[in-house]
Parts: C-alpha cells; structure tokens; sequence
C-alpha cells in the first residue's frame, strides 16, 4: 500500500568548513532538537536515457533512516513535491509502476545512480514544541551504476518543512542561513546534481538554451509539446484522483486535437488525423465522470435556490441515488483507459509526431500571416455558425445548432492561445472575449442536458408516486435561463466579432 506526503524543502551548498548559525535565535523556534547522524544508502532508478528525470520525477529504494522503502517524487511547483511511498521490496511495486508509466511507456527501469548519505539531523520546534521543520546538513557520495562509473562527493544543507508547517518559515530559516554566508543550491535535487556530475564528459548538460520560436511550424510544434506534456505530466495526478486532474488532462487533450484540425496547414493533416480521432476518444472518455459531476453540481445549485415549500417530496434524496449510480464506476473505469494497450499507443504516437513533425512548406513561413490565417479561418467558421443558430426559431434544432456554434468558439479560442506568442495582444484579446461565447452557449448547452435530466427524473418520480411539482419548476427555472442566455448572445458575439485577430493586425 502506498501513501503520499507532501515534501516543501530548501536546499542550500555547504562545505567542510561550513558552520550552521544559532537556529535557536531564528523568529519563532523555541528549541533545536539535535537528533544525531542516521546512514542512508538509495539507488535511483530511470529508463537508459533518463525519461523520468528529464520530467522532474525521482524514483529511488532506500534503506536506512525512519522512512526505508520505495519512494516516488513527483513535482508540484518550485521546491514543492508529492513524495509516494510504498514498502520496501525487491521489486518496483506495482502502484508506483503505473505512475510513471506515461513517462516511460514501454521501456524498463533501472539502477542509474546509488546515493550514500550521512544525514546529520536537526529538528526545529516552536515554543509549544511543536516541529517546525528539519534541517539535515548532508555528506553526499554518488556514484553513476549506468551510463558510465564515475563518483562525486558534497556536502549540502536541507530543510524540510514540517506536514501542515507555514512555508514562510522556510524564508525564515534561509534569511539566517544566507547571513552565515550560506548560499542556495544550483541544483534542484540530489538526483540532479549526482547525474550532472557523474555524466561521462561528452553527455554532460550544456548550458544552451531552447531557440526562440522563428517559424508558425516552430509555434505550432512549441503548442503541441506542451500539450503533449501536460497530459503527460497530469496523468499520475489523475491516477491519484487529484481535484481538477481529469479536468485539466482532458482540456489538454481538446486543445491539442484542436491544433492539429485548425493547423492543417502547417501539420499534414492526413498524417495527424489518425492521432486526432484518438485524442478525441481520451476526451470522450475523460469526460463521462467530469460531465456528470458538473450537471450534478449544476442541479443541486438550482434545488438550494428553491424556498423549502416549493421542494416536495423526496427530491434530495432522488437526486442524490441519481448522482451516486452516474458516477459509480467512473475513477475504476478511467484508471483502466489509463492502463489500456490504446492509451499508451497514443502516448507513443505523440512522441512520434513530436520526434518526426509532417511539416508542409507552410510551416517554414513566419508566423505571424500564417498563424493569423489560420485562427481567422476558424473565426469564420464560428460566425457562420452563430449566425445560422440565431435565425432558427426557438426548439430542439436551435439547440442543436448552438451546441456545435460552442464547439466551433472553443476550437477558435483554443487556436488564439495557441497563436498568442506570435500575434500577441490581439491574440489574447480575441482568446478573452471567445472564451465568453464559449462559456454562454456552454451554459446553454448544460441547461439542455439538465432538462433532459429533470424530465427523466419527474418521469420516475410520478412513477414512484411522488410528486413532480419540483421538477417541473426546475425545468422551468432551466427554460427561462436559456432564453436568458440566448438574449444575451449577440452583445457577447459582437465583441468578440470585432477581435478577429486578421482584423486586428491589418490582415
């Protein structure tokens, strides 16, 4: 069985002569608790060439301390990390296995740097004794078990934040440390420095740094990677049933396809389409759980807005069988897409695409006509939409037409991010005000649903013999609402009518 704690360290240089001011005189530690020297032997595991250190993710099996097992370090923000452990074993447990699997694929882990560690401990604890954090002054060896022999030494200084401690304490601790003339590390990690400075001379990390995008085929491959990236880096959090994970993997994959449709120009669309009709299956599947949740949501937000005297008979309860049956299933079933033979072709056809792009000649232009192209077209295709939608009376076809209208604003928002780097300003103006079509005719388009839903439901409720007062009156609440938003439409399109980025550069 695993477990995950959430690990906010600093890391600081230290030498032989390197001497630890009074913590005792740092704002608010009332005592330093000296716990003596603990031996940590840890061999890092990583594919041959590095797949889960070129993503920030550290995978090792220690021995020795309070903590020996497997531990998984998965990245969070700048010095912040999820540390998933599991016990120790001779084998990498099968839990920690499908968390790095979307970073490794197919290919095997192994020993790439063992790690021997004299960690000299102190604990900081305020005036109630109560930690505050760990500060563990580290006598480091590495030595390099793939990829060549070489070994390194340190010294450097950690301090880990106490579970549920105040990071600005670690602010604290590094004012004092700084004033002894103890300076932050380089290095992110003990990983990352073992691998630069045991790296054979010819494979050491230089320092150049990415090219600038010059090209509308170097914008639009920098888009792709980095949503490519994102539902890489996302999976393990989905994996976990992190807030928001299936959310924001599955808008990642919506703006990926999105690119590949809106520029065919630049990405041969007869290469990507095969690729496309798989990212919209993972959208699709993605989306059964985070769609029910968001009508759920949306129903009970309508119920809370009624008085209690209009709610009659067991609505609440209704309601809630209703949620419970959708949404069971939904983490078991998108845990075995994630683990699907599909899925993980898809990852590897992304890496493909990414390692060998079908650029067409539009893709050497500069980017700023040929991006610009390209997002115009897809606002043309939102406006003849909207404007078809708008001339249909009320009713099921309207409805419909407005539904593909919201598909067309998303795939057109999604096409000025992407151009964004390049056109800039009107680039963000127009994604801003697309976006508020997107989100009117989305909300016209849950409310479709959710009178769907009501009516289903005031069906079996009549059949139960309940009353179906409450449900009619929702419905209500929901017609009137869409009749709301469908008013509301043509001031939103007109401004975003007037931010077509060709117009806005002079195109």
């Amino acid at each position: 069985m695993a477990d995950s704690k959430r690990e906010i360290e600093r890391k600081y240089e230290a030498t032989d002569a390197t001497r630890l001011p009074d913590l005792s005189r740092v704002a608010g530690v009332g005592e330093v608790r000296h716990e003596g020297l603990t031996e940590l032997d840890a061999v890092y595991y990583d594919t041959e060439d590095l797949r889960l250190a070129a993503g920030h993710l550290t995978l090792r099996r220690r021995t020795g301390g309070p903590d020996a097992g497997w531990h998984l370090k998965l990245p969070v923000a700048a010095g912040v990390r999820d540390e998933i452990r599991a016990p120790l074993s001779d084998t990498l447990p099968p839990r920690l296995a499908a968390l790095i699997r979307s970073r490794v694929l197919d290919a095997s882990v192994v020993p790439v740097v063992r790690l021997r560690s004299a960690r000299d401990v102190h604990v900081l604890t305020g005036p109630d004794g109560t930690p505050l954090a760990e500060l563990s002054v580290d006598e480091v060896h590495a030595e390099r078990l793939h990829g060549g022999d070489r070994t390194a030494t340190w010294t450097e200084i950690e301090v880990e934040l106490a579970d549920d401690g105040d990071p600005a304490f670690l602010d604290t601790v590094g004012r004092a440390l700084e004033e002894a003339a103890i300076r932050p590390s380089a290095a992110p990690s003990k990983l990352a420095r073992a691998l630069a400075e045991t790296a054979p001379d010819a494979t050491r990390p230089g320092k150049d740094e990415p090219a600038e995008p010059r090209t509308a085929g170097d914008h639009v491959l920098a888009h792709v990677r980095r949503q490519a990236e994102a539902i890489v880096a996302l999976d393990p959090a989905v994996r976990r049933g992190l807030p928001d994970s299936v959310h924001k993997m599955r808008v990642a994959t919506r703006r990926l396809r999105s690119a590949l449709r809106t520029y065919r120009r630049v990405l041969d669309r007869e290469a990507t389409r095969p690729l496309g009709t798989e990212l919209k299956w993972l959208a699709a599947e993605l989306g059964v759980d985070r769609d029910q949740e968001v009508l759920d949501a949306r129903l009970r937000a309508r119920l809370d807005e009624l008085p209690r005297t209009l709610v009659l008979g067991p609505v609440r309860a209704r309601l809630r069988l209703w949620s419970v049956a959708g949404r069971g299933g939904s983490r078991r079933r998108t845990a075995a897409v994630l683990d699907s033979a599909r899925y993980l072709a898809l990852l590897r056809a992304l890496e493909q695409l990414l390692a060998r792009p079908p650029l067409l000649p539009a893709a050497a232009a500069a980017p700023g006509e040929e991006l610009a192209r390209a997002v115009h077209k897809d606002h043309k295709r939102l406006a003849a939409r909207v404007a078809h939608a708008r001339a249909l009376p009320p009713g099921p076809d309207r409805d419909a037409a407005l539904h593909r209208a919201r598909k067309a604003a998303k795939r057109a928002r999604y096409a000025a991010e992407a151009a964004r780097p390049a056109l800039g300003k009107p680039a963000k103006k127009s994604a801003k005000r697309l976006k508020a079509v997107q989100s009117l005719l989305g909300d016209h388009q849950d409310g479709v649903v959710a009178r769907e839903t009501l009516r289903a439901l005031a069906v079996r409720a009549q059949a139960a013999g309940e009353p179906s007062f409450t449900w009619g009156l929702l419905y209500g609440r929901e017609e009137a609402a869409a009749r709301e938003g469908e008013r509301a439409l043509p001031k939103v399109w007109r401004r975003a009518a007037r931010t077509d980025v060709r117009r806005a550069s002079g195109g």
